[in-house]
């Protein structure tokens, strides 16, 4: 795998206390695999990787008005944060969790859809900063990850997907999501993306 860090961002999918913390909204469907995959941890990896080369780190998080007027249900999952009232703006776990602070450079993007690009500046950011390769990693790999790599793969990213820094609900969830990506992104590993990384960042004059 070759990446040029001049033209390759992480995005950062979702890890918000109410989705892959243990007292979240969501841990009943995404905690116990956060955990038995250590995401977070790898996800810390790879993103001090990827600042370390000099690449872009971006964060997408869902989070909408406390009265969750910006809300639109129009699909079960949805319905769960009407129901339960999470993912509320100024709401501590509303945040990206503490392990995974975005740092000062990185980018924050915040949205009101499954998919990171519907309604958000999303798009604009990484085409602003000449970025043509996005490199996914986050939760859950069959909702907000699959969804938003397809979409930047239709927008013309050359799209990775991160198999060891993302996680579903559970294993086979999780397999068959990566399975059915495979012909639209290149599915690597954090190791793989940070070496890559690293050859590409000595080679930038």
């Amino acid at each position: 795998m070759e990446l040029d860090p001049r033209t390759t961002a992480l995005i950062v999918v979702h890890c918000q206390g109410d989705v892959v913390g243990p007292d979240g909204a969501f841990s009943d469907f995404f905690y116990n695999q956060v955990v038995e995959r250590d995401v977070v941890a790898r996800i810390g990896q790879l993103a001090d990787g990827v600042r370390r080369a000099g690449a872009h780190v971006f964060y997408t998080r869902v989070a909408f008005k406390p009265d969750l007027s910006d809300l639109q249900v129009n699909s079960p999952i949805l319905g769960i944060v009407e129901q339960s009232g999470c993912l509320q703006e100024g709401k501590p776990l509303t945040d990206i969790i503490e392990p995974l602070s975005p740092h000062p450079d990185d980018v924050v993007i915040t949205h009101q859809r499954v998919g990171g690009f519907e309604g958000s500046a999303l798009d604009q950011a990484l085409r602003s900063r000449g970025v043509t390769t996005v490199v996914f990693a986050g939760v859950a790999t069959n909702f907000s990850v699959e969804g938003t790599a397809r979409v930047a793969s239709d927008l013309g990213y050359r799209t990775v997907v991160v198999d060891d820094a993302c996680s579903a609900a559970t294993p086979e969830t999780h397999s068959s999501s990566i399975q059915s990506l495979s012909l639209l992104a290149d599915i690597t590993s954090v190791d793989e993306v940070t070496q890559a990384l690293s050859v590409g960042a000595g080679g930038v004059s």
